[in-house]
C-alpha cells in the first residue's frame, strides 16, 4: 500500500474505535457526551495513531495490542485540540473546516469535554487486556504518554508559547517549546508502537527516539510554513492565523527558505535514523516523507 493508502486504511481503524469507545450521545449527561464526540470525530489526519500502529508493526506488535495505545493517543490530541481552541488559548473559530467545540457547544462544556478525553486515554491504556508480549510494558506505557502530555511535554509546551506571544524568542527556545508542544506526544505514539512488541533495547529505543523528535519537529516546521503558503480552505482553519496572532514561527525566525532547509534537513535526520534500526522500516520513512511534503 502507499502512504497514502496506509493512512486511510488507519483513519478508517482509529476512527472505529473512537466511535465505539466514547460515550454515546444519548446517554446522560448529553451535551457532555455529544461534545466529546464533536470534538474527537471531526476527521483529522491520525498521525499520531498511524505512528503507533506502523512503528508497532515493523516490530511485530500484535494488532489487538496496538489498538489501545492507537486510541490513547489520540483522544490525548483530540483533548488538546479542543483546549488550544478556547479562548484563553488559542482563540479559534475553526478546526477542519468547521466551529470549534466551543463554539458549536459554549467555553464551559469544550473544557469538561477535553477533560474527560484526557482521562479515558488513560482508562484505555489501563483496562485493556494486552497480550503477554505486551503487558509487562503496560505501566511504562501509561507513565510514557503521562509524561508526554504533562508539564514536561504538551502541557509544558503549550505553556511557553502562551508565554512568548508577542515577543521575540531565539531559535533554541521555539525548538524546545515545538519539542515539548507537538514533538513530545508523537514520540510517545512510536515508543508505544515498539513497546507493544516487547522491551526495546538501547540502541533500538536510540534511533526510534531520534526518527521521533526530527519528524516531531518537521511536523510543526511545516505547520509554520502552510500558515503562509496555504489557503483557510485547504488547512480548515484561517490561513495567517499564526502571523495575525503574532506567533512565533520559523519562517519569522528563519525566512522561508530557511524554514523549507530545515525541513529537508529534518528528514534526512529521521531516514538516517532509520537506517540504524534492524528491521523493515519503509513504512516509516514514506510517513516521514509525508509530513514533510504534505499540503494541508
Amino acid at each position: 500500500m502507499t502512504i497514502q493508502q496506509q493512512l486511510e486504511h488507519w483513519q478508517d481503524r482509529i476512527s472505529k474505535l473512537l466511535t465505539e469507545s466514547l460515550p454515546s450521545d444519548g446517554t446522560s449527561p448529553q451535551s457532555l457526551h455529544q461534545a466529546m464526540r464533536y470534538g474527537a470525530l471531526n476527521g483529522g489526519k491520525r498521525i499520531r495513531p498511524t505512528l503507533v500502529y506502523i512503528t508497532g508493526q515493523a516490530l511485530g506488535a500484535e494488532l489487538s495490542d496496538l489498538d489501545s495505545p492507537a486510541l490513547a493517543v489520540e483522544l490525548i490530541h483530540c483533548y488538546s485540540l479542543v483546549h488550544d481552541d478556547l479562548p484563553a488559548m488559542d482563540d479559534d473559530d475553526l478546526r477542519r473546516g468547521k466551529p470549534t467545540c466551543h463554539i458549536k457547544f459554549d467555553e464551559a462544556t469544550a473544557i469538561l469535554a477535553g477533560d474527560a478525553l484526557h482521562t479515558q486515554a488513560f482508562e484505555e491504556l489501563a483496562s485493556h487486556p494486552f497480550s503477554a508480549k505486551a503487558q509487562p510494558q503496560q505501566l511504562q506505557m501509561i507513565q510514557l504518554l503521562a509524561q508526554a502530555s504533562g508539564s514536561l511535554g504538551m502541557g509544558g509546551g503549550q505553556a511557553i508559547d502562551l508565554e512568548s506571544t508577542s515577543k521575540m524568542i531565539d531559535l533554541a527556545t521555539l525548538e524546545q517549546m515545538h519539542r515539548m508542544k507537538t514533538g513530545a506526544l508523537i514520540k510517545a505514539s512510536v515508543l508505544l508502537g515498539a513497546l507493544c512488541a516487547g522491551k526495546l533495547d538501547q540502541q533500538e529505543q536510540n534511533a526510534l527516539e531520534l526518527y521521533a523528535d526530527a519528524i516531531g519537529l518537521a511536523f510543526q516546521v511545516k505547520d509554520d510554513i502552510l500558515d503562509i503558503e496555504s489557503d483557510t480552505t485547504t488547512l480548515g482553519k484561517p490561513q495567517g492565523s499564526d502571523l495575525a496572532k503574532d506567533k512565533n514561527t520559523y519562517p519569522a525566525l528563519l525566512g522561508l527558505d530557511g524554514s523549507k532547509q530545515k525541513l529537508e534537513d529534518l528528514l534526512d535526520l529521521s531516514l538516517q535514523a532509520l537506517a540504524k534500526l534492524p528491521y523493515n522500516t519503509e513504512s516509516l520513512a514514506e510517513l516521514a516523507n509525508y509530513i514533510v511534503n504534505r499540503n494541508a
